[in-house]
Protein backbone atom coordinates (compact mmCIF):
# COMPACT_ATOMS: atom_id res chain seq x y z
CA UNK A 1 0.00 0.00 0.00
CA UNK A 2 3.22 2.24 0.83
CA UNK A 3 4.38 1.82 -2.65
CA UNK A 4 1.24 2.52 -4.58
CA UNK A 5 0.74 6.14 -2.58
CA UNK A 6 4.44 6.90 -3.54
CA UNK A 7 3.72 5.97 -6.69
CA UNK A 8 0.77 8.23 -7.11
CA UNK A 9 2.84 11.18 -5.34
CA UNK A 10 5.09 10.74 -8.13
CA UNK A 11 2.87 11.00 -10.52
CA UNK A 12 1.03 13.84 -9.21
CA UNK A 13 4.37 15.48 -9.17
CA UNK A 14 5.05 14.93 -12.57
CA UNK A 15 1.78 16.52 -13.85
CA UNK A 16 2.28 19.63 -11.49
CA UNK A 17 6.10 20.13 -13.38
CA UNK A 18 3.98 19.49 -16.90
CA UNK A 19 0.76 22.18 -16.36
CA UNK A 20 2.16 25.21 -16.80
CA UNK A 21 4.61 24.05 -20.29
CA UNK A 22 1.34 22.87 -21.62
CA UNK A 23 -0.66 25.69 -20.72
CA UNK A 24 1.49 27.63 -21.90
CA UNK A 25 1.80 25.72 -25.00
CA UNK A 26 -1.45 25.81 -25.83
CA UNK A 27 -3.14 29.49 -24.92
CA UNK A 28 -4.79 31.34 -27.15
CA UNK A 29 -2.42 34.69 -28.36
CA UNK A 30 -4.17 38.02 -26.75
CA UNK A 31 -5.78 40.58 -29.48
CA UNK A 32 -2.55 42.69 -28.93
CA UNK A 33 -0.23 40.37 -29.84
CA UNK A 34 -2.10 40.22 -33.40
CA UNK A 35 0.87 41.92 -35.58
CA UNK A 36 1.37 40.61 -39.13
CA UNK A 37 4.88 39.71 -39.53
CA UNK A 38 7.98 41.54 -40.44
CA UNK A 39 8.18 41.31 -44.30
CA UNK A 40 10.99 40.28 -45.80
CA UNK A 41 12.99 42.20 -48.31
CA UNK A 42 11.31 40.75 -51.38
CA UNK A 43 8.19 41.53 -49.47
CA UNK A 44 6.81 38.07 -48.51
CA UNK A 45 5.93 36.99 -45.21
CA UNK A 46 8.66 34.44 -43.68
CA UNK A 47 6.07 32.19 -42.08
CA UNK A 48 2.19 32.11 -40.97
CA UNK A 49 1.72 32.89 -37.66
CA UNK A 50 -0.83 30.35 -37.48
CA UNK A 51 2.35 27.55 -38.14
CA UNK A 52 4.87 29.23 -35.94
CA UNK A 53 2.55 28.40 -33.33
CA UNK A 54 2.21 24.57 -33.80
CA UNK A 55 5.60 24.38 -34.81
CA UNK A 56 6.41 25.75 -30.73
CA UNK A 57 3.70 24.04 -29.57
CA UNK A 58 4.44 20.26 -30.58
CA UNK A 59 8.26 21.13 -29.68
CA UNK A 60 7.20 22.28 -25.92
CA UNK A 61 4.52 19.44 -25.81
CA UNK A 62 7.50 17.09 -26.88
CA UNK A 63 10.18 17.99 -24.59
CA UNK A 64 7.77 17.98 -22.08
CA UNK A 65 6.38 14.64 -22.42
CA UNK A 66 9.89 13.47 -23.01
CA UNK A 67 10.88 14.70 -19.53
CA UNK A 68 7.79 13.95 -17.88
CA UNK A 69 8.40 9.94 -18.80
CA UNK A 70 11.78 10.14 -17.65
CA UNK A 71 10.39 11.48 -14.63
CA UNK A 72 8.05 8.67 -14.31
CA UNK A 73 10.52 6.43 -15.36
CA UNK A 74 13.15 7.49 -12.28
CA UNK A 75 9.98 7.24 -9.69
CA UNK A 76 9.19 3.77 -11.02
CA UNK A 77 13.24 2.61 -10.42
CA UNK A 78 13.03 4.30 -6.77
CA UNK A 79 9.69 3.17 -5.80
CA UNK A 80 10.57 -0.38 -7.17
CA UNK A 81 14.22 -0.10 -5.07
CA UNK A 82 12.80 1.42 -1.78
CA UNK A 83 10.14 -1.68 -2.10
CA UNK A 84 12.83 -4.27 -3.10
CA UNK A 85 14.65 -3.21 0.07
CA UNK A 86 11.84 -2.58 2.04
CA UNK A 87 10.98 -6.68 1.31
CA UNK A 88 14.76 -7.49 1.61
CA UNK A 89 14.78 -6.08 5.13
CA UNK A 90 11.36 -7.66 6.03
CA UNK A 91 12.79 -10.87 5.05
CA UNK A 92 16.05 -10.67 6.72
CA UNK A 93 14.13 -9.44 9.82
CA UNK A 94 11.65 -11.94 9.93
CA UNK A 95 14.17 -15.14 9.58
CA UNK A 96 16.25 -13.59 11.95
CA UNK A 97 13.61 -13.91 14.37
CA UNK A 98 12.20 -17.61 13.45
CA UNK A 99 15.86 -18.89 13.26
CA UNK A 100 16.74 -16.96 16.78
CA UNK A 101 13.68 -18.42 18.77
CA UNK A 102 14.73 -21.81 17.37
CA UNK A 103 18.69 -21.34 18.22
CA UNK A 104 17.62 -19.95 22.01
CA UNK A 105 15.21 -22.92 22.32
CA UNK A 106 17.83 -25.28 21.53
CA UNK A 107 20.51 -23.35 23.43
CA UNK A 108 17.89 -23.29 26.57
CA UNK A 109 16.89 -27.07 26.69
CA UNK A 110 20.63 -28.03 26.74
CA UNK A 111 21.38 -25.37 29.61
CA UNK A 112 24.25 -23.88 26.86
CA UNK A 113 24.64 -20.13 26.34
CA UNK A 114 25.78 -17.93 23.15
CA UNK A 115 27.69 -14.85 23.12
CA UNK A 116 25.95 -11.47 21.19
CA UNK A 117 29.07 -11.10 19.72
CA UNK A 118 28.70 -14.31 18.25
CA UNK A 119 25.41 -13.19 16.03
CA UNK A 120 27.17 -11.64 12.62
CA UNK A 121 24.88 -9.44 10.01
CA UNK A 122 24.52 -10.67 6.23
CA UNK A 123 26.28 -7.62 5.22
CA UNK A 124 29.67 -8.57 7.12
CA UNK A 125 29.83 -11.67 5.37
CA UNK A 126 29.24 -10.25 2.37
CA UNK A 127 31.66 -7.81 2.77
CA UNK A 128 34.28 -10.81 3.92
CA UNK A 129 33.64 -12.94 0.36
CA UNK A 130 32.64 -10.37 -2.09
CA UNK A 131 29.85 -11.00 -2.45
CA UNK A 132 30.13 -14.96 -1.86
CA UNK A 133 32.28 -14.96 -4.83
CA UNK A 134 33.23 -17.71 -6.47
CA UNK A 135 36.96 -17.06 -5.92
CA UNK A 136 36.12 -17.28 -2.29
CA UNK A 137 34.97 -20.59 -2.56
CA UNK A 138 37.58 -23.37 -0.55
CA UNK A 139 35.21 -26.63 -0.26
CA UNK A 140 32.18 -27.98 -1.06
CA UNK A 141 30.18 -31.09 0.63
CA UNK A 142 26.73 -32.91 1.20
CA UNK A 143 25.31 -29.72 2.87
CA UNK A 144 26.46 -26.75 2.29
CA UNK A 145 29.59 -24.50 0.30
CA UNK A 146 32.27 -23.01 2.56
CA UNK A 147 33.87 -19.76 1.90
CA UNK A 148 36.97 -18.07 2.73
CA UNK A 149 36.08 -14.48 4.25
CA UNK A 150 38.33 -12.06 5.41
CA UNK A 151 37.05 -9.77 8.33
CA UNK A 152 38.30 -5.96 8.75
CA UNK A 153 40.30 -6.62 11.41
CA UNK A 154 42.10 -8.99 9.05
CA UNK A 155 40.85 -11.88 11.12
CA UNK A 156 40.69 -14.85 8.47
CA UNK A 157 37.28 -16.99 8.54
CA UNK A 158 35.76 -19.91 7.03
CA UNK A 159 31.83 -19.78 6.37
CA UNK A 160 29.38 -22.59 5.65
CA UNK A 161 26.62 -21.89 3.13
CA UNK A 162 23.94 -23.84 2.62
CA UNK A 163 23.36 -25.85 -1.03
CA UNK A 164 19.32 -26.39 -0.57
CA UNK A 165 16.73 -24.63 0.84
CA UNK A 166 14.55 -26.38 3.63
CA UNK A 167 13.53 -27.33 7.01
CA UNK A 168 15.67 -30.01 7.40
CA UNK A 169 18.64 -27.83 6.48
CA UNK A 170 17.70 -25.36 8.33
CA UNK A 171 17.63 -27.39 11.38
CA UNK A 172 21.02 -29.06 10.79
CA UNK A 173 22.62 -25.51 10.52
CA UNK A 174 20.47 -24.76 14.01
CA UNK A 175 21.90 -27.99 15.19
CA UNK A 176 25.83 -27.30 14.24
CA UNK A 177 25.59 -24.14 15.75
CA UNK A 178 23.93 -25.02 19.72
CA UNK A 179 26.40 -27.66 19.59
CA UNK A 180 29.68 -25.99 18.65
CA UNK A 181 28.17 -23.29 21.09
CA UNK A 182 29.12 -25.25 24.19
CA UNK A 183 32.46 -27.29 22.73
CA UNK A 184 35.94 -25.82 23.63
CA UNK A 185 38.76 -27.89 22.56
CA UNK A 186 41.53 -28.03 20.31
CA UNK A 187 41.18 -30.68 18.55
CA UNK A 188 37.25 -29.69 17.57
CA UNK A 189 36.81 -26.45 14.79
CA UNK A 190 35.89 -23.07 16.92
CA UNK A 191 32.01 -22.07 15.57
CA UNK A 192 33.01 -17.70 15.87
CA UNK A 193 29.51 -16.76 14.82
CA UNK A 194 26.65 -17.42 12.94
CA UNK A 195 24.23 -14.99 10.47
CA UNK A 196 20.63 -15.50 11.32
CA UNK A 197 19.16 -13.29 8.50
CA UNK A 198 19.09 -15.98 5.93
CA UNK A 199 16.35 -18.62 5.26
CA UNK A 200 19.16 -20.88 6.65
CA UNK A 201 21.42 -19.83 8.81
CA UNK A 202 25.42 -19.04 7.58
CA UNK A 203 27.78 -20.84 10.19
CA UNK A 204 31.59 -18.83 10.94
CA UNK A 205 34.15 -20.99 11.93
CA UNK A 206 38.07 -20.63 12.38
CA UNK A 207 39.35 -20.96 9.40
CA UNK A 208 41.78 -24.08 8.85
CA UNK A 209 44.40 -23.72 6.29
CA UNK A 210 45.65 -27.56 5.51
CA UNK A 211 42.61 -28.64 4.04
CA UNK A 212 41.07 -32.22 5.30
CA UNK A 213 42.37 -35.99 6.27
CA UNK A 214 41.10 -37.72 3.26
CA UNK A 215 42.55 -34.69 1.04
CA UNK A 216 46.43 -35.70 2.63
CA UNK A 217 45.53 -39.45 2.97
CA UNK A 218 44.11 -40.21 -0.95
CA UNK A 219 47.15 -38.51 -2.81
CA UNK A 220 48.34 -39.43 -6.23
CA UNK A 221 51.52 -41.62 -5.94
CA UNK A 222 53.44 -43.96 -3.31
CA UNK A 223 54.21 -41.79 -0.07
CA UNK A 224 51.31 -40.32 1.69
CA UNK A 225 51.11 -39.36 5.26
CA UNK A 226 53.69 -40.71 7.57
CA UNK A 227 53.17 -43.72 9.74
CA UNK A 228 54.01 -41.11 13.05
CA UNK A 229 51.37 -38.56 11.40
CA UNK A 230 48.68 -40.78 10.53
CA UNK A 231 48.81 -42.30 14.04
CA UNK A 232 48.84 -39.08 15.76
CA UNK A 233 45.44 -38.04 14.26
CA UNK A 234 44.20 -41.09 15.00
CA UNK A 235 44.85 -40.25 18.94
CA UNK A 236 43.84 -36.88 18.37
CA UNK A 237 40.16 -38.05 16.80
CA UNK A 238 40.18 -40.45 19.54
CA UNK A 239 40.46 -37.45 21.94
CA UNK A 240 38.39 -35.31 20.99
CA UNK A 241 35.61 -38.10 20.53
CA UNK A 242 36.20 -38.90 23.74
CA UNK A 243 35.57 -35.48 25.17
CA UNK A 244 32.49 -35.35 22.90
CA UNK A 245 31.33 -38.63 24.68
CA UNK A 246 31.87 -37.93 28.15
CA UNK A 247 33.73 -34.85 28.47
CA UNK A 248 30.81 -32.19 28.23
CA UNK A 249 27.92 -30.83 30.17
CA UNK A 250 25.72 -33.49 28.12
CA UNK A 251 27.14 -36.03 26.03
CA UNK A 252 27.31 -35.59 22.08
CA UNK A 253 27.25 -37.85 19.61
CA UNK A 254 29.21 -36.40 16.24
CA UNK A 255 27.19 -39.21 14.17
CA UNK A 256 29.51 -38.89 10.56
CA UNK A 257 33.41 -39.24 11.27
CA UNK A 258 35.60 -39.64 8.54
CA UNK A 259 38.22 -38.53 6.62
CA UNK A 260 36.67 -35.54 5.26
CA UNK A 261 35.05 -34.27 8.29
CA UNK A 262 38.65 -34.31 10.13
CA UNK A 263 40.56 -30.83 9.26
CA UNK A 264 44.09 -30.27 9.41
CA UNK A 265 45.97 -27.36 10.04
CA UNK A 266 49.38 -26.23 9.24
CA UNK A 267 50.84 -28.75 11.63
CA UNK A 268 48.50 -31.18 10.69
CA UNK A 269 47.20 -30.82 13.82
CA UNK A 270 43.30 -32.73 13.78
CA UNK A 271 40.37 -30.41 14.06
CA UNK A 272 36.93 -32.39 13.69
CA UNK A 273 34.45 -30.41 11.75
CA UNK A 274 31.13 -30.56 10.50
CA UNK A 275 28.52 -31.13 13.20
CA UNK A 276 25.38 -31.17 11.13
CA UNK A 277 24.39 -34.63 11.99
CA UNK A 278 25.39 -34.55 15.52
CA UNK A 279 23.01 -35.36 18.70
CA UNK A 280 22.82 -34.89 22.57
CA UNK A 281 22.36 -38.11 24.28
CA UNK A 282 20.13 -37.54 27.35
CA UNK A 283 21.85 -38.04 30.44
CA UNK A 284 19.57 -40.61 32.02
CA UNK A 285 19.75 -42.49 28.25
CA UNK A 286 22.33 -44.14 26.49
CA UNK A 287 21.58 -43.46 22.87
CA UNK A 288 18.68 -42.37 20.76
CA UNK A 289 16.60 -43.44 18.31
CA UNK A 290 16.94 -40.66 14.71
CA UNK A 291 16.66 -40.59 10.98
CA UNK A 292 19.51 -42.29 9.86
CA UNK A 293 22.23 -40.02 8.67
CA UNK A 294 25.85 -40.35 8.08
CA UNK A 295 27.47 -41.59 5.13
CA UNK A 296 27.88 -45.31 4.10
CA UNK A 297 31.01 -47.61 4.62
CA UNK A 298 31.34 -45.79 8.01
CA UNK A 299 28.36 -45.92 9.52
CA UNK A 300 27.46 -47.84 12.03
CA UNK A 301 25.65 -51.08 10.66
CA UNK A 302 23.23 -51.29 14.08
CA UNK A 303 22.49 -47.53 13.63
CA UNK A 304 21.57 -48.22 10.17
CA UNK A 305 19.42 -51.16 10.65
CA UNK A 306 17.72 -49.91 13.77
CA UNK A 307 18.06 -46.19 13.57
CA UNK A 308 19.18 -46.35 17.11
CA UNK A 309 22.26 -43.93 17.64
CA UNK A 310 25.05 -44.48 20.39
CA UNK A 311 28.32 -43.33 21.57
CA UNK A 312 29.29 -47.00 20.14
CA UNK A 313 27.72 -45.63 16.89
CA UNK A 314 30.84 -43.24 16.76
CA UNK A 315 33.18 -45.83 17.93
CA UNK A 316 32.52 -47.56 14.83
CA UNK A 317 32.90 -44.92 12.52
CA UNK A 318 36.53 -44.16 14.38
CA UNK A 319 37.73 -47.91 13.45
CA UNK A 320 36.63 -47.75 9.55
CA UNK A 321 38.27 -44.39 9.42
CA UNK A 322 41.50 -46.16 10.83
CA UNK A 323 40.99 -49.30 9.09
CA UNK A 324 40.90 -46.63 5.89
CA UNK A 325 44.50 -44.82 7.66
CA UNK A 326 46.27 -48.05 7.68
CA UNK A 327 44.95 -49.55 4.00
CA UNK A 328 44.67 -46.09 2.15
CA UNK A 329 41.94 -47.59 0.70
CA UNK A 330 38.12 -46.03 1.05
CA UNK A 331 35.49 -48.07 2.92
CA UNK A 332 32.34 -46.90 0.43
CA UNK A 333 34.36 -47.96 -2.91
CA UNK A 334 36.06 -50.99 -1.56
CA UNK A 335 34.75 -54.59 -2.40
CA UNK A 336 37.15 -57.68 -1.85
CA UNK A 337 33.83 -59.91 -3.44
CA UNK A 338 30.67 -59.57 -3.69
CA UNK A 339 29.29 -59.24 -0.07
CA UNK A 340 32.93 -58.39 1.04
CA UNK A 341 33.57 -54.83 2.49
CA UNK A 342 37.07 -53.34 3.83
CA UNK A 343 35.95 -53.58 7.41
CA UNK A 344 35.14 -57.13 7.33
CA UNK A 345 37.50 -57.99 4.65
CA UNK A 346 40.22 -56.41 6.99
CA UNK A 347 39.28 -58.22 10.53
CA UNK A 348 39.58 -61.73 8.60
CA UNK A 349 43.07 -61.12 7.23
CA UNK A 350 43.54 -59.72 10.99
CA UNK A 351 42.65 -63.08 12.51
CA UNK A 352 44.40 -64.95 9.97
CA UNK A 353 47.27 -63.28 9.86
CA UNK A 354 47.58 -62.22 6.84
CA UNK A 355 47.52 -58.37 6.89
CA UNK A 356 50.67 -57.75 4.84
CA UNK A 357 47.73 -58.73 1.79
CA UNK A 358 45.86 -55.33 2.40
CA UNK A 359 47.69 -52.98 4.59
CA UNK A 360 49.05 -49.50 2.33
CA UNK A 361 52.65 -50.55 1.87
CA UNK A 362 54.17 -47.29 3.54
CA UNK A 363 52.63 -48.53 6.48
CA UNK A 364 54.30 -51.83 6.45
CA UNK A 365 57.66 -50.24 5.98
CA UNK A 366 57.25 -47.34 8.54
CA UNK A 367 54.55 -49.50 11.27
CA UNK A 368 57.02 -51.95 12.74
CA UNK A 369 55.68 -53.43 15.68
CA UNK A 370 52.86 -51.48 16.14
CA UNK A 371 51.37 -52.82 13.17
CA UNK A 372 49.25 -55.53 14.58
CA UNK A 373 48.53 -53.41 18.12
CA UNK A 374 46.73 -50.74 16.49
CA UNK A 375 44.70 -53.30 13.73
CA UNK A 376 43.84 -54.76 16.67
CA UNK A 377 42.42 -51.72 18.12
CA UNK A 378 40.91 -50.83 14.57
CA UNK A 379 39.25 -54.66 14.58
CA UNK A 380 37.98 -54.18 18.45
CA UNK A 381 35.91 -50.77 16.98
CA UNK A 382 33.96 -52.53 14.47
CA UNK A 383 32.87 -55.27 15.67
CA UNK A 384 29.18 -55.86 14.59
CA UNK A 385 27.69 -56.54 18.45
CA UNK A 386 27.77 -53.01 20.17
CA UNK A 387 28.85 -54.24 23.78
CA UNK A 388 32.10 -55.78 22.66
CA UNK A 389 33.40 -52.21 20.95
CA UNK A 390 35.70 -50.57 23.52
CA UNK A 391 34.54 -46.92 24.41
CA UNK A 392 36.53 -43.89 22.69
CA UNK A 393 37.77 -43.25 26.20
CA UNK A 394 39.69 -46.56 25.85
CA UNK A 395 40.75 -46.00 22.05
CA UNK A 396 42.56 -43.19 23.16
CA UNK A 397 44.04 -44.56 25.79
CA UNK A 398 44.90 -47.76 23.63
CA UNK A 399 46.59 -45.21 21.00
CA UNK A 400 48.45 -43.40 24.03
CA UNK A 401 49.82 -46.38 25.53
CA UNK A 402 50.93 -47.98 21.75
CA UNK A 403 52.80 -44.75 20.72
CA UNK A 404 54.47 -44.61 24.32
CA UNK A 405 55.38 -48.34 24.59
CA UNK A 406 58.17 -47.76 22.57
CA UNK A 407 61.37 -49.07 24.19
CA UNK A 408 59.76 -50.02 26.79
CA UNK A 409 57.86 -53.89 27.90
CA UNK A 410 54.86 -53.56 29.45
CA UNK A 411 51.35 -54.70 29.29
CA UNK A 412 48.82 -52.42 27.33
CA UNK A 413 46.03 -54.00 28.92
CA UNK A 414 47.12 -53.46 32.37
CA UNK A 415 48.47 -49.61 31.88
CA UNK A 416 44.97 -49.21 30.45
CA UNK A 417 42.87 -50.64 32.95
CA UNK A 418 45.01 -48.45 35.13
CA UNK A 419 43.93 -45.45 33.63
CA UNK A 420 40.41 -45.91 33.47
CA UNK A 421 40.65 -47.41 37.06
CA UNK A 422 41.97 -43.73 37.93
CA UNK A 423 39.37 -41.45 35.64
CA UNK A 424 36.68 -43.61 38.02
CA UNK A 425 38.23 -42.52 41.08
CA UNK A 426 38.89 -38.66 39.88
CA UNK A 427 34.94 -38.72 38.98
CA UNK A 428 34.30 -40.10 42.22
CA UNK A 429 36.42 -37.43 44.01
CA UNK A 430 38.67 -40.21 45.47
CA UNK A 431 41.84 -39.09 44.65
CA UNK A 432 43.47 -35.98 41.96
CA UNK A 433 46.63 -38.43 41.64
CA UNK A 434 47.71 -38.32 37.92
CA UNK A 435 50.59 -40.05 36.98
CA UNK A 436 52.60 -39.60 33.46
CA UNK A 437 52.51 -42.41 31.24
CA UNK A 438 56.14 -42.82 31.62
CA UNK A 439 55.14 -43.38 35.07
CA UNK A 440 52.12 -46.05 34.47
CA UNK A 441 54.28 -48.11 32.76
CA UNK A 442 56.67 -48.12 35.55
CA UNK A 443 53.58 -48.98 37.87
CA UNK A 444 52.87 -51.57 35.53
CA UNK A 445 55.67 -53.48 35.95
CA UNK A 446 54.78 -54.59 39.45
CA UNK A 447 51.50 -56.16 38.59
CA UNK A 448 51.63 -59.90 37.91
CA UNK A 449 51.41 -60.65 34.73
Amino acid sequence: MAQITILAVGIAAAALLLMPLLTFAGRPAALGDVTSPAPTPMGVPTCLPGRQDERTKSIIIGVACGTGLVLLALIAFLVFNKFKHRRAQMSEGKYFQRNRGQLLRQLASQRADVSEKMIMTLKELEKATNNFDQGHEIGSGGHGTVYKGILPDLHVIAIKKPKTVSQRETDEFINEAAILSQINHKNVVKLYGCCLETEVPLLVYEFISNGTLRDHLHVEGPISLSWDDRLRIATETARSLAYLHSGTLIPIIHGDIKPANILLDDTLTTKIADFGTSRYIPLEKSGLTTMVQGTLGYVDPVYLHTGHLTAKSDVYSFGAMLIELMTRKKPFDYMASEDNILVEHFATLFAEGNLSLILDPQVMNEGGNLIEEIAGIAVACVKLRRRERPTMREVELRLQVAQSSKGFKADVNTIVDSLLHRDERIREGLTSRQYSMEEEFMLSARYPR
